[in-house]
């Protein structure tokens, strides 16, 4: 009998996760036996060079790429070895995304960008939901835009938006990549918070891939990679603290 990702408290998790791009000597080891957990309720920030394997691991995370070995769970469900279709619905289902680059639908107003989740599962939201995603649309102060398109939208506009449709389906869990990487410094900090609290006010799980220290900062606790493995997991860090950490894993390396 195996324990469960739900009774470790864990929105998802991998196991012994590894994964080779390429063959023979050419090959690239991106991760190396990964085992972690992201935890529920808690803003995850995952750190470290470029080339550290944090984007393979989120992406396997999340079910966009397949492990060379290992196994990887979001709830209960174990996602190694799923078909595609099993996979794109689940993520539909369960799993938010926030992108650096938005990938809001320029076609689409505000609230079609929002809801967009539920038009994919061919349904329209419930009363619950419904009620829920406008409590989501005021706390993110997009009332006054939800008309708009895209292009009528500032960066942080934007990712508001993004944020919203990431959130609307309340999700497992949410994957953050790099949210604040085209915004200026004032609306990377509004975001960030906007993920802090969604997480401490909503209980979701958010697991953010960046290489900013003052976007790790506000997260509950900062995985260190490097090299394809776990090198560190720590709480709460300041930003001096994780930019400290950088030097000297890069100084050690």
């Amino acid at each position: 009998m195996e324990i469960t990702t739900t009774e470790l408290g864990l929105a998802a998790r991998v196991q012994g996760l590894s994964k080779t791009y390429g063959a023979g000597e050419t090959g690239v080891r991106a991760l190396d036996d990964v085992t972690v957990g992201i935890r529920r309720g808690e803003f995850t920030a995952i750190m470290g060079p470029s080339g550290s394997g944090k984007s393979t691991l989120m992406h396997i995370m999340a079910g966009l790429d397949a492990p060379t070995s290992g196994r990887a769970w979001i709830g209960d469900t174990e996602i190694t070895g799923l078909s595609d279709l099993e996979l794109t619905i689940l993520r539909r289902r369960r799993v938010g995304f926030v992108f650096q680059a938005f990938n809001l639908v320029p076609t689409l107003d505000a609230l079609g960008n929002i809801l967009l989740p539920f038009d994919l599962d061919g349904r329209t939201p419930s009363a619950l939901e419904r009620a829920r995603i406008d409590g989501l649309i005021d706390s993110l102060g997009l009332r006054p835009r939800l008309r708009h398109r895209p292009h009528e939208l500032s960066g942080g506009q934007q990712q508001r938006v993004a944020i919203a449709r990431a959130l609307a389906t309340a999700p497992d869990l949410v994957f953050a990549d790099e949210p604040t990487g085209n915004l200026d410094s004032r609306s990377g900090r509004e975001v960030l918070a906007l993920l802090a609290a969604a997480s401490r006010q909503h209980g979701q799980s958010i697991a953010m891939v960046t290489h900013d220290p003052v976007a790790a900062s506000h997260a509950d606790r900062v995985l260190f990679l490097g090299d394809g493995r776990v090198v560190a997991d720590k709480p709460r860090q300041s930003a001096e603290q994780v930019s400290a950490f950088m030097l000297a894993a890069e100084v050690a390396a």
